[in-house]
């Protein structure tokens, strides 16, 4: 009995040590990723709480409270809300000419073009000047007596009213956005193609594969995923990124033609001193962004399973 005993005691403390690393392990990953999680919930997530729930409170008179629905009521009744929303759908049918750009030339870089390190450094300066620099350099070329009606008037086209025009102003903004900011979408792009098998190209070269065909057969089923990347981050640029570049170029007009649901939150909170109205404005553009970003994913998605 004794020497059974005996025998048995060294393998606990062994076994209460196994135990006991083995809930370490198990803990471990919690442990590392709760400072993470800690700064999401405090700086992302209960910030948006507190926005929607003050969505539903009451501005003036009505300060801190309920309301209900009344803002969004109002919000959605409102003709400059409504244009905002308008844009919106512009800019989701613009999105695919805005990936595209940044995609073509990043497959033109990768190719080794003539002088394709030049182009990637000019590609992406835009990207690191401030919005409102961009602004203002796009004022002057774009003013009716600038230097870009000048060319159009030198070839017989004639001035055209770029930024005074309703029909045109949200145009000239959204194409300035883009010159801006597809430097961030072109390294994203060339990220991709550093993952893409370069057997792949060898065998479409080998077949006789022109460049469209490489392009559509092998680079887009090849960077799907990079696709979807850009499309989403893409599109939350345009909804929450022109602010900047509305206030300089066109101050949400002309007749308040170039307003987003951006430029419309600053006006009612900074113009109008209506914070809960802006918050309103605010959870709208939240769901649009997630709205469109799921609905282009699962899009992206089917087109790359039927690809």
């Amino acid at each position: 009995m004794v020497a059974g005993a005996a025998g048995r005691r060294p393998g606990r403390p062994f076994s209460r040590r196994t135990r006991r690393g083995s809930r370490v392990e198990r803990l471990a990953p919690f442990v590392l990723v709760a400072p993470a999680v800690l700064i999401i919930v405090v700086l992302r997530l209960w910030p948006l709480v507190l926005g929607v729930n003050f969505s539903f409170t009451g501005d003036g008179d009505r300060n801190g409270t309920s309301v209900g629905l009344d803002n969004y009521v109002t919000l959605f009744g409102d003709p400059l809300f409504r244009t905002a929303l308008g844009n919106v759908g512009l800019l989701v049918l613009l999105l695919p000419v805005a990936v595209a750009i940044p995609g073509l030339l990043a497959t033109l870089i990768y190719l080794r073009v003539p002088g394709h390190r030049v182009y990637r450094g000019v590609y992406f300066f835009p990207a690191v000047l401030s919005p409102v620099i961009v602004g203002a350099i796009f004022n002057l070329l774009l003013a009716y007596d600038g230097p870009l009606n000048a060319v159009l008037g030198g070839v017989g086209l004639g001035p055209v009213d770029w930024l005074g025009d309703p029909d045109v102003a949200i145009f000239a903004v959204v194409g300035v956005h883009v010159w801006a900011t597809f430097g961030m979408a072109l390294v994203v792009f060339l990220a991709g193609f550093a993952a893409l098998d370069p057997s792949l190209l060898d065998a479409a070269k080998v077949d006789g594969a022109s460049l469209p065909q490489t392009v559509w057969h092998v680079i887009i089923p090849g960077l799907s995923r990079t696709i979807q990347f850009v499309f989403v981050t893409t599109m939350i640029g345009m909804l929450t990124s022109m602010f900047g570049l509305l206030f300089v170029m066109t101050s949400g007009g002309p007749e308040a033609s170039t307003y987003l649901p951006e430029y419309y939150i600053w006006v009612q909170q900074g113009q109008f001193n209506q914070p809960a109205l802006a918050s309103a404005a605010s959870t709208a553009l939240f769901l649009i962004m997630l709205v469109v970003g799921l609905a282009q994913i699962a899009v992206l998605r089917r087109a790359g399973r039927e690809g």
